[in-house]
């Protein structure tokens, strides 16, 4: 149940995608709030600690995720799924991975830019490896910016994907992401 299977998704797979998913979510959310904050506004420090902070909780998260994700057997494709289905399912995974991953390091570049890493909930203060010039933070602010966009406009398509297999095509692709795959299930 924990584990990946040929015929679905395991629980850990299901609760790190939902978790990434809905944290990336409530991250652009308070990422577009935030940029309206004028300094005397309440938010104006809360807001980006707290962004920073859950921000750095993803990185850790993508992480295991994608670790989870090499080493642990993938399920096979449903049988409705041609080749391009299954071209475009692999593309859509690669691409949001690689702009996830792009997000979360423009963001901590962006934060560590003065030499000072990023503080985790004043529980942590993660290394600071680089010290960038005016112009490579805005750059990184530029790309952190572009790449929320893009994960969000992405990250609708691959729902409707989900939403269009679900109830057009009445396959099990977004079942499989809901519930985890028992030994049950093979028999």
């Amino acid at each position: 149940m924990l584990k990946d299977r040929l015929h679905g998704y395991g629980l850990v797979t299901i609760v790190l995608h939902w978790a990434c998913a809905l944290t990336i979510i409530f991250l652009f959310g308070l990422g577009v709030y935030m940029v309206d904050l004028g300094y005397y506004d309440k938010w104006y420090h809360k807001g980006p600690a707290l962004h920073i902070s859950i921000g750095l909780l993803l990185l850790l998260a993508m992480t295991w995720r994608l670790l989870w994700r090499i080493f642990s057997r993938q399920p096979r494709p449903l049988p409705n799924h041609t080749r391009l289905i299954q071209f475009a399912s692999t593309a859509v995974k690669v691409v949001l991975y690689a702009l996830i991953f792009t997000l979360l390091i423009s963001g901590y570049l962006i934060t560590s830019a003065a030499g000072r890493g990023p503080l985790l909930f004043d529980w942590f203060r993660f290394p600071a490896l680089l010290q960038l010039d005016g112009q490579a933070v805005d750059l990184a602010g530029t790309i952190h910016w572009l790449f929320a966009w893009l994960i969000i406009i992405l990250a609708g398509l691959h729902a409707a994907a989900a939403l269009f297999h679900h109830f057009i095509l009445r396959d099990r692709t977004l079942v499989r992401m809901l519930k985890p795959v028992s030994q049950s299930d093979l028999s």
